[in-house]
C-alpha cells in the first residue's frame, strides 16, 4: 500500500510532481552559515551530507556539507553559503528533493503522489471517479475520490477493498461496494 504522504510542488508528468517538500529553513543559527530545517519527512536519508536539495520557488540547487540536530530541527550546512547573512535570505524557504531521489519502494507500495490522480474503477468495470485525496486516520488510509458528477465516495484503502494498483495504466481496482449507487 502507500507509503509517506509528502507534500508536492512542481509536475514531472500528468500526476507525478517533479519535487517534494522536505521541510522549511527557519532563521539563520550561528555565524559560519548553518540554517535549521523543520523536517517535514520521514526520508532523512535524503538529508544527508553530499545530498543536493533544491531551494525556494526557483528550486535552486545546495549541496549539503554537514547536518546535525538541535533539538528537533536540523541543522544545515551547504557548501555554498558561509556566513549568516547569505544564509539568513533563505529563512522561510521550503527545501526539496527530486522526486527521482526517492528511495525504491517495495512491490505493492506506492507514494502518495502515485496514487493521487488514478481513475478509480469497481472489479466489475464501473468507474467511481478520480482518486483525489488520501485521509489518513488512525486504522488504515482512506481514499477520496470523486465522481464526474462531483460526488465524493470514502473507500478504506485496505486489502481487502483495493485489489489492484496500476500507476503506469493510471487506474485503481477496488471491489465492489454492494450500497454505492443503490
Amino acid at each position: 500500500m502507500p507509503r509517506n504522504n509528502e507534500n508536492s510542488a512542481g509536475l514531472h508528468s500528468s500526476s507525478e510532481p517533479a519535487f517534494i517538500v522536505l521541510g522549511k529553513l527557519r532563521r539563520a543559527h550561528g555565524v559560519r552559515g548553518e540554517i535549521p530545517l523543520e523536517v517535514y519527512t520521514h526520508m532523512l536519508e535524503l538529508l544527508v551530507p553530499e545530498s543536493v536539495v533544491y531551494i525556494g520557488e526557483e528550486y535552486d540547487p545546495y549541496t549539503i556539507e554537514m547536518t546535525r540536530w538541535k533539538q528537533d530541527l536540523l541543522l544545515l550546512k551547504f557548501y555554498e553559503i558561509d556566513d549568516r547573512i547569505i544564509a539568513s535570505q533563505l529563512t522561510n524557504q521550503l527545501v526539496f528533493a527530486k522526486t527521482e531521489q526517492l528511495p525504491g519502494l517495495s512491490e505493492g507500495e506506492f507514494y502518495y503522489h502515485e496514487l493521487i490522480g488514478l481513475e478509480v474503477y469497481q472489479d466489475d468495470g464501473d468507474n467511481l471517479g478520480t482518486l483525489v485525496q488520501i485521509l489518513e486516520t488512525g486504522a488504515n488510509d482512506v481514499y477520496l475520490i470523486r465522481a464526474e458528477n462531483g460526488e465524493e465516495i470514502l473507500i478504506p484503502a485496505t486489502e481487502e477493498m483495493i485489489l489492484e494498483i496500476d500507476p503506469e495504466l493510471g487506474k485503481m481496482i477496488v471491489a465492489k461496494m454492494e450500497w454505492y449507487g443503490e
